[in-house]
């Protein structure tokens, strides 16, 4: 029940009136029926109008002892309402009972706020129907349901997933038993999902773009890794790499993500873990095209480590657009534009989860040559940045200079080809520094030395904190094109919070399939967060979803077990009454305060609720 205040106007008057209103079923579904007239309950603060409902509602449960002891205002209103109601409702004292207050107790408590919100996030996305327009069961809905919410609040292995399921209230919510549920069908379900995964992501972006109204214009295309424990003897794609998790010690594989500006994914793709940066896109747009339609005029956007010609024209080939950060040596033609003026600065908003901390500056110059816009950007926050990075690297350069010196001096590398290979890979293992670094062996003295390229090196310290972008688009500005490759840090905010949050590393699956499910739940899973974020941020909120998800925490779903003085006991199943901060939450996310319908059962005295 909740109070409701209506105006109402009359000879030019204005009157104020409050009623009591309660949620009734009907053929036609829920609706809401005014029980009886409150009158004007004014200038009583609101959160007074809900603690009158509550106490109104609890007293009409039937609890002798409870009434007897209620303020004379609650006991008017209790009167009322039973006038009111019909006879044959009246006449039905099934709910009036004498409860033994002292052995009133409560059971099964299971957590519900985080699940309540995920579940109602799904059907809203219509993950249901999509899921039965690809052949699934209910059964095998259910399932895919609860493995999604579990990569959402607790990520856990399939091997520990049933218990975590029967420690919520998703039982409860969804009305089925999963008492009996073993890992196993977990597992099947994981190959059930596998063949699937593209056509409930299309239909998935397809539901996002008109629920949300999604931008499709523009696609943030990046890529981390993910690494296994184990050696995934099973997996093809299971390979050592480039780790961005910093574990060179483990196999890996490689995730491709196309995110719109709003943040929700597109299309994700799982490649080799030795998978090159440079060689991902033209598979990344295949798998793009096939999720939702590429027109000509659209815009991708990527990092520098797919800035290269063949990936341009290949870009251009589809009749896009792109938006790229350009390599370091191709920076460095820039110099002399980068020291020059014609810099504008970039009015940057202070965060509004941080608002009392200062941005760091941002300026920009653009220049355009022949078909191409080029946007140079210098930003103080980035001087330290790079010079650090640089710093790192070059002593790792220098240690593995070192060791490959000791082990020529000492005869243990001699044939000249070796020696060749061995400068070859630390090249490619430290490309940003090893440029500076002239590295030779003379084969006839069989002396190796190395020396710093002092000019290379003192413009490379000049060129700290820059950076260049690339576009083929005419109608950007400096400070548009900049705003717009930004928005690539959205794909790196996606991958961290699949890393943290989702749990997506480590890999314990080691068949490729169930890897690659795996993924994909986290993928599903990060839909529900997005959503949940971008609803939030519309209302100018700006939590994420671990706060929402740690804040729902509390709100439980318990068994009220009510010893009665027929003998019998009366158990009934509901959720507690949501806090302030529960409510404010389910408010702004526009969900229910009722997570579920109040279920009553009697047993004899001797038997457990829970039976």
């Amino acid at each position: 029940m909740f109070v409701r205040k209506t105006l109402r106007r009359y000879r030019r008057q204005t009157y104020t009136n409050y009623v009591l209103v309660e949620s009734v079923r009907t053929p036609k579904g829920p609706r809401q029926k005014v029980v009886c007239s409150l009158g004007d309950l004014s200038p009583r603060p609101r959160e007074q109008w809900l603690e009158l409902a509550r106490k109104v509602e609890a007293a009409l449960v039937g609890q002798k002892e409870l009434l007897a002891g209620a303020d004379g205002e609650v006991a008017q209103v209790v009167e009322r309402v039973r006038r009111g109601r019909p006879r044959r409702e009246r006449a039905n004292a099934s709910d009036l009972i004498g409860v033994h207050t002292d052995r009133i107790r409560t059971e099964e408590h299971r957590a519900v706020g985080p699940v309540h919100v995920g579940v109602q996030y799904w059907r809203r996305l219509g993950l249901d129907e999509i899921l039965e327009a690809n052949g699934f069961s209910e059964r095998a809905r259910v399932l895919t349901l609860a493995m999604t919410m579990n990569r959402l609040i607790h990520p856990c292995s399939e091997h520990a997933m049933p218990d975590w399921i029967r420690r919520t209230a998703l039982a409860d919510i969804v009305g089925v038993d999963f008492a009996r549920l073993r890992d196993k069908a977990l597992y099947r379900n994981l190959d059930r999902l596998h063949p699937q995964r593209k056509a409930i992501e299309a239909a998935l972006a397809e539901r996002e773009r008109t629920l949300f109204n999604c931008d499709q214009t523009v696609f943030l295309y990046d890529l981390t890794s993910t690494y296994f424990e184990g050696q995934a003897l099973q997996n093809p794609k299971a390979k050592r790499g480039y780790s961005r998790d910093h574990r060179p010690d483990c196999k890996q594989v490689v995730v491709g993500l196309v995110i719109n500006r709003e943040g929700f994914p597109l299309a994700h793709e799982i490649f080799a873990g030795n998978q090159q940066d440079r060689n991902s896109l033209k598979s990344m747009l295949d798998r793009l095209s096939e999720r939702v339609p590429l027109k000509p005029g659209q815009t991708v956007v990527v990092d520098r480590g797919m800035a290269y010609e063949e990936n341009l024209a290949e870009i251009r080939s589809r009749k896009l657009h792109y938006l790229v950060a350009a390599r370091h040596p191709e920076r460095d033609r820039w110099l002399a534009e980068f020291e020059g003026e014609g810099f504008q600065e970039v009015i940057r908003e202070p965060s509004p989860r941080n608002p009392l901390q200062k941005k760091p500056k941002v300026e920009v110059k653009i220049e355009r040559r022949g078909a191409e816009t080029y946007v140079l950007c210098r930003g103080e926050g980035r001087v330290e940045k790079d010079r650090a990075i640089r710093c790192k690297q070059e002593q790792r350069l220098i240690c593995d200079l070192d060791k490959l010196a000791l082990r020529v001096t000492k005869g243990r590398l001699i044939k000249e080809q070796a020696i060749g290979e061995a400068i070859g890979r630390l090249k490619e293992r430290y490309p940003r520094v090893a440029r500076y670094y002239q590295i030779r062996y003379d084969a006839e003295q069989k002396k190796f030395n190395y020396s710093v390229d002092a000019e290379k090196y003192d413009r490379a310290e000049k060129l700290d904190g820059t950076y260049l972008l690339r576009t083929d688009r005419t109608d950007l500005g400096a400070e548009e094109a900049w705003r717009l490759y930004i928005l690539l840090t959205r794909a790196e905010d996606a991958f961290r919070d699949m890393k943290s949050p989702l749990s997506e590393r480590p890999i314990f699956h080691h068949l490729e399939r169930r890897v690659e499910t795996h993924i994909f739940l986290c993928v599903l899973a990060y839909h529900l967060l997005v959503a949940v974020e971008n609803t939030l941020l519309d209302k100018s909120v700006h939590t994420s979803w671990r706060t929402v998800r740690e804040t729902l925490e509390t709100h439980q779903v318990c068994t009220v077990v009510l010893p009665t003085d027929r003998g019998a006991v009366l158990c009934i199943r509901r959720g507690s009454t949501p806090e302030p901060e529960h409510r404010q939450l389910y408010e702004l996310l526009s969900v229910p305060l009722e997570v579920m319908r109040p279920q009553r059962s009697w047993v004899e005295p001797e038997q457990d609720c829970s039976d």
